[in-house]
């Protein structure tokens, strides 16, 4: 293999994720999470989970309480930023599964758009 074990570029992962369950998807997708946030901060982790996944405020709200996230605990940075604690990241990938039809693909799209940050790390 190459980059990731399981692929030498975005393509190939692509390709190669299609060929996972669902639970596998789920897992490499909450441990992203937090890899990133640990690495790169929260942020960045609801930035790239809004891009790909399509959800604006209100959609990334509803399915982090779809997933178990408590909704009070949503709220924002000194700068504005929407936040949620590191700790429950894990409850977007419940919510997308909950909420969304397409959340396979919608998971899948998150970890091909972090490609870089999966051989990072």
């Amino acid at each position: 293999m190459g980059a990731t074990s399981l692929a030498a570029n975005p393509t190939e992962y692509r390709k190669r994720l299609d060929e996972q369950t669902d639970e596998q998807l789920d897992s490499w997708s909450k441990e992203l999470m937090r890899d990133v946030a640990v690495r790169r901060g929260v942020i960045k982790v609801l930035t790239d989970v809004q891009r790909t996944a399509h959800l604006d405020e209100a959609g990334l709200r509803r399915v982090f309480a779809r997933g178990g996230g408590a909704p009070q605990t949503v709220g924002f940075d000194a700068q504005g930023h929407l936040m949620v604690p590191a700790i429950s990241l894990h409850c977007l990938v419940g919510g997308l599964r909950a909420a969304v039809p397409d959340a396979r693909a919608r998971l899948t799209e998150y970890l091909v758009a972090n490609f870089d940050e999966i051989v990072y790390v």
